[in-house]
Order: structure tokens, then C-alpha cells, then sequence
């Protein structure tokens, strides 16, 4: 692999993280697949291009399921791996089936009413405050209580998910302290408790039909079971979480945007699609490895080399996008990345796109007044290689 040069881009400085667009751009044109330490102390590659990474989440070569290559691994992380995110053919193919059945056309599309009643509810405790957190106040409590309820898990519980969830992404820093072992290990305790008692008393939910499906044999091992729930409560939250509270700033720091979005509310799904695209939830894919020695984009990839696409990055490419700079709500259809490419694609997409459409239509008509408490430049982004949020977005309602 060829020398870092991570210092001359700024990568995973607290300025990056602030807004990494710049050093995406100065990469695409200088060193599209650039050799990088990343914040865990892996090195790898990063891939910028839309062009570059849209081939790497679509060809077999990079591979999900680093075992293949480094052997099994039996450390607490590796619960929260076995699932179809870090699987490949045929095993993807039989775990990404079992969840896929929560998330067909038909079941998402019939959730939209239940969506809207808890979105009104959440708007109903903002009504009368002069000032909310919009991530603590909806942009979090609206996902998690609909990934619950499709799992089945109480409600009562998602600030411990939430806890936890967080523990996990910030882990993708480099930064796996004591506290974040000590949150992997609550949340694989309040796993086993809550398979237990589901065994014992199943329900129609999707938590129930998995684990009847483990008990039928093969279909479905106890570590699958683990890392297979733990995607779905995490995935299940995150992208939306972050997709709602991006949308609101990019509609508040382009007032234009906000009134044209107002004035015509059925621009809702192109403005969801330009703020996947424009400032996407997911910063970067998960991790691929090379499976063989072979070259790409004039690179000597070796086997066993880590290559990570940067989705963000890839949206903003002036090759693919015209004046990709601009958050522009008119946009043709974008052939974005935000939720990947290929077999790997977001089974929860549509779900993340019904979520962010209801929850955003809402808060402009329920709360037209709005604006943000503190400047942009104020903001606190939060760290790890994974989601790209705020970590609270404060606005003033009246």
C-alpha cells in the first residue's frame, strides 16, 4: 500500500467532521483512492468518486465477511457483525430474506397512518415551548418508537438503545474505552433477557418470527440472532434520525428551498432524495475487503486490503451531479448513494423516506415560524466513521 498522506487532506480532524465537502473535493481530484489510516488504526483505502464507488458496492471481488480472509472472530464486537450488513453470498442472501418480510411495499406503506399519529404526538408536546432540541424531541423519538413496535420491544426502552446505539457508532472512532464495552455488554444482556421471554410468550412481531426461525434449525443461529436484531434496532433509527435532522438544517440554511418546499408540499419526496444526496445520514459504507490481488483505478490492491467508500463524497461528484454544491430541491431524479448499491442496498429505505417525509411535512406546517437557536458554525457534529448528524439541533419555534 502506498504512503498515507491523511495530514494533507485534514481526514477525521474535528474540521472534517464540522464539513468534510472540501477535502472531498481536493481527494476526488488529486487521490480518488487514497491510501488512509483510519480513526480505528486500520489501514486502507478510500474511495471518493461516484464513479469508483458505485463499482466497489457492486462488484463481488470486495468482499463483506472478513473471516474469509482473517479467520472467525470471537470477541464481543463480532456479536454485532453477524448479520447480512457483514455477510456475503449465499449467507447474505438467507438473513437479508428473513428481515425482508417487515419491510415489503405493502407493510410499509400501510405504517403511514401509524407513523403520522406518532408524529402528531411528538409535535403536540413541542406545541407551547419556545425552544426544543429537534434531535431530542423528534428526530429520535419518532424512528425508535416505529423500529420498536415493529420488533416488538418496548418503547419504554429506546434511551437505553439509544445509549447504546451511540456507544456503537462512536466506537467507529478508534475510541473503544471502557464505557463502550461496558454499553455492548448491557445491550447483549437485555438481548438474552428479552429473546428468553420471547420464547417463552411469541407475538406477531418481528422479533418472534426470527426467533421461531432459529429454532427451526439452520435457518437462523443464536450469534445471527444477535447480530440480525441488532442491525435492524440500530439501522432501523440511525438513518433516520440523522435524515430528518439534516433535511431541517439544509431547508433552514436555504430559506429559499424552505418557502419553495412550503409552497409546494408535494416537493416533499425530491427534497428527501436532494438531503440523502446533499448531506447524507451515512457518511461512509461499511467495511469491504479486497478478495484477491488485483488492480483498480490504477491501485495494487492487495487481498485482504480494506477499501471504504465515502457515500457523501461520491454524491457530491460534479461528474455525476450537476452543481452539486447546491441543495436544490428541484433536482432530476438523483441516482444518489446514500443508501448504497447492489445486494447490499437499505433493506429500510422506503421506511427512512416514509419517515422523513411524514415527520417533515408536519413540522413545517405545525411550526412555520421556526428558525435555528444558535448559528450553523455552532453546531456539534458527532464523530465516527459511520452517521453524518448533529448531535443536537436547537430551535426556536415561535
Amino acid at each position: 500500500m502506498t504512503s498515507e498522506r491523511t495530514g494533507d487532506y485534514g481526514l477525521f480532524t474535528e474540521r472534517f467532521t464540522q464539513n468534510p465537502y472540501p477535502a472531498y473535493e481536493k481527494l476526488r481530484k488529486e487521490d480518488p483512492v487514497h491510501a488512509v489510516r483510519f480513526p480505528d488504526g486500520q489501514q486502507g483505502w478510500m474511495v471518493t468518486r461516484y464513479s469508483d464507488a458505485e463499482e466497489v458496492l457492486k462488484d463481488p471481488r470486495f468482499i463483506k465477511d472478513m473471516s474469509k480472509i482473517y479467520g472467525g472472530s470471537m470477541d464481543m464486537l463480532s456479536v454485532f457483525t453477524q448479520n447480512m450488513l457483514f455477510a456475503d453470498p449465499p449467507d447474505h442472501k438467507r438473513l437479508r430474506g428473513l428481515a425482508q418480510k417487515a419491510f415489503t411495499p405493502k407493510m410499509i406503506s400501510g405504517m403511514r397512518g401509524r407513523i403520522q399519529e406518532i408524529t402528531d404526538e411528538l409535535l403536540e408536546a413541542m406545541e407551547g415551548k419556545e425552544r426544543v432540541d429537534l434531535i431530542d424531541d423528534y428526530a429520535f423519538p419518532l424512528p425508535i418508537i416505529v423500529i420498536c413496535e415493529i420488533l416488538g420491544v418496548p418503547s419504554d426502552d429506546r434511551d437505553k438503545f439509544r445509549l447504546w446505539s451511540n456507544s456503537l457508532i462512536e466506537g467507529t472512532s478508534g475510541e473503544l474505552g471502557a464505557s463502550v464495552y461496558q454499553h455492548m455488554n448491557e445491550f447483549v444482556q437485555y438481548l438474552g433477557q428479552w429473546f428468553a421471554k420471547v420464547r417463552e410468550q411469541p407475538g406477531d412481531d418481528l422479533i418472534s418470527s426470527l426467533i421461531q426461525a432459529e429454532e427451526e434449525g439452520d435457518r437462523l443461529s443464536e450469534r445471527e440472532l444477535y447480530g440480525l436484531v441488532t442491525l435492524l434496532i440500530i439501522a432501523g433509527h440511525e438513518t433516520t434520525v440523522n435524515l430528518i435532522g439534516n433535511t431541517v438544517l439544509s431547508l433552514l440554511e436555504t430559506p429559499e428551498q424552505r418557502k419553495l418546499l412550503e409552497a409546494q408540499p408535494e416537493l416533499i419526496n425530491q427534497a428527501i432524495e436532494e438531503s440523502l444526496r446533499y448531506n447524507g445520514p451515512v457518511e461512509f459504507s461499511t467495511s469491504r475487503w479486497a478478495s484477491e490481488n488485483f488492480e483498480f483505478q490504477g491501485r495494487a490492491l492487495k487481498k485482504g486490503d480494506l477499501v471504504v467508500v465515502s457515500l457523501n463524497s461520491a454524491n457530491h461528484d460534479p461528474e455525476k451531479f450537476a452543481d452539486p454544491e447546491l441543495f436544490d430541491i428541484q433536482r432530476e431524479k438523483s441516482p444518489h448513494l446514500a443508501f448504497g448499491k447492489g445486494i447490499h442496498m437499505c433493506l429500510g429505505a422506503p421506511l427512512a423516506r416514509l419517515e422523513g417525509e411524514v415527520a417533515i411535512t408536519s413540522l413545517l406546517k405545525r411550526f412555520p415560524q421556526m428558525k435555528l437557536a444558535v448559528e450553523s458554525g455552532e453546531l456539534e457534529w458527532r464523530p465516527g466513521m459511520i452517521v453524518r448528524g448533529v448531535k443536537e439541533l436547537p430551535l426556536l419555534l415561535k
